[in-house]
């Protein structure tokens, strides 16, 4: 029996993000290796982490590249902070939305220099809180943006920290990907997104996810972030 198009399409799809995000998991083996140090800036390490982006074939960034630490990790995105000189125990992370070929990556590790526990801590929840709330989101794929921004927000608490952000993710697909201008909700992970996220887009196809987890210990005066492909992979 031949294959019905539209799967295939969809599952052409599906594979050039996972490959995408693949070849930025590369990227960041390498920042992590090679780059990351404390006493440089933040910009600077910003420009470096550009001119590797480029050897490995990256023309474009969707989004602006975004390096914090320390105090800085709490800022909102749209926000830019002043320049700071990474220090020896820092937290930092990086989040980067390069594009390869003609499709989008949105992948963020957070990362901590020196052997603070509390640092540490707060790093390795990152990855059971992403995994609880994905597993929580495949138990119902219909479910709207808020639903599972709510469901984000609940599993931060419980695993101790603050959720960190007024989204939990948003959409990615073939560059540029679908936006509407001024609208922070309708295809973010977000309060106010009462649309299923199995919603289609304008195209006609199914949208595919970013998930985001924000974790705040306000308390120290620092934060953490991660950030995958949820609906593929």
């Amino acid at each position: 029996m031949a294959e019905n198009p539209t799967s295939l399409e969809a599952d052409e799809r599906a594979a050039y993000l996972l490959d995408a995000q693949n070849k930025a998991i590369q990227l960041f083996d390498e920042i992590e290796r090679d780059l990351l140090r404390s006493g440089v800036g933040e910009k600077q390490l910003s420009d470096e982490i550009y001119e590797l982006a480029q050897r490995h074939g990256v023309r474009t960034h969707w989004h602006k590249r975004v390096i914090r630490s320390g105090p800085n990790t709490l800022k909102p995105f749209a926000e830019n902070p002043p320049d700071r000189i990474i220090q020896p125990d820092d937290i930092l992370y990086v989040d980067l939305g390069p594009v390869f070929e003609a499709w989008e990556a949105d992948f963020g590790r957070t990362f901590v220099l020196g052997d603070d526990p509390h640092k540490k801590q707060l790093r390795d929840s990152l990855e059971p809180v992403w995994n609880t709330v994905k597993s929580r989101y495949l138990e119902n794929p219909d479910m709207t943006g808020e639903e599972l921004y709510e469901i984000a927000c609940v599993e931060a608490k419980q695993s101790g920290w603050d959720f960190g952000a007024d989204i939990a993710g948003h959409i990615v697909g073939s560059f540029p990907h679908e936006r509407i201008p001024k609208d922070r909700v309708t295809l973010y992970i977000a309060r106010g997104n009462n649309r299923p996220m199995t919603s289609p887009g304008k195209d006609g196809k199914r949208h595919h996810w970013i998930l985001e987890i924000h974790l705040h210990d306000r308390a120290r005066g620092h934060g953490a972030f991660m950030e995958q492909l949820l609906t593929v992979g």
